[in-house]
């Protein structure tokens, strides 16, 4: 059951891996590579220490849920995915503005953060995060935790993974959509 804190390094490769099979040719998110794809991002945000441990723990959490409730029951929890759902939306962003060669970190993840999880978050938490994204590592160094060879490997990789990302966000915001869902607690 914590297969979803899984240990080992971050692999950026894995995470590409994982949401590249996500994707149906039906244009359907398959769960199990999802929730893959998530543990590899987990690994990520723990690899960035305790500034990320807000999202990391519920992160860890929401994967662990989801897990438990497919195993016991076959279904998910859909606020459990609409919140995973979210923060997959902080983190792409995220991801983009570090393939977009701006140097501070903290201007990255504030506006990826201000673009997407912070309008789900009260004011303190918010306050809390941009506080502390201004003790975010070296541009430098978050593509050297992507654990891929150079800095310019890293960026063509996240150039190769932020599309798959992308497009399973996209197709998951259309279903929460459709079903006018989006706006759940």
């Amino acid at each position: 059951a914590m297969a979803a804190g899984a240990a080992g390094p971050f692999s950026l490769r894995e995470v590409l891996d994982a949401f590249r099979r996500c994707v149906t040719e039906q244009r359907e998110v398959l769960l199990e590579p999802y929730l893959s794809g998530w543990r590899g991002l987990i690994r990520f945000l723990q690899s960035l220490g305790a500034v990320f441990s807000f999202i990391s723990k519920d992160a860890v959490a929401k994967v662990a849920l989801l897990e438990g409730h497919q195993q016991q029951h076959g279904f998910v929890s859909l606020h459990t995915v609409l919140r995973l759902h979210r923060a997959l939306r902080w983190l792409q962003l995220f991801l983009e503005g570090l393939r977009s060669g701006e140097p501070r970190t903290s201007v990255l993840c504030t506006d990826a953060y201000n673009a997407s999880l912070a309008q789900h978050h009260p004011w303190v938490v918010r306050k809390a995060a941009t506080v502390a994204f201004c003790t975010l590592p070296s541009r430098d160094a978050f593509l050297e935790i992507m654990n891929v060879g150079s800095a310019e490997e890293a960026v063509a990789m996240l150039g190769e993974a932020i599309p798959y990302i992308g497009d399973v966000y996209g197709i998951t915001q259309e279903l929460f959509a459709q079903h006018k869902l989006l706006d759940l607690p």
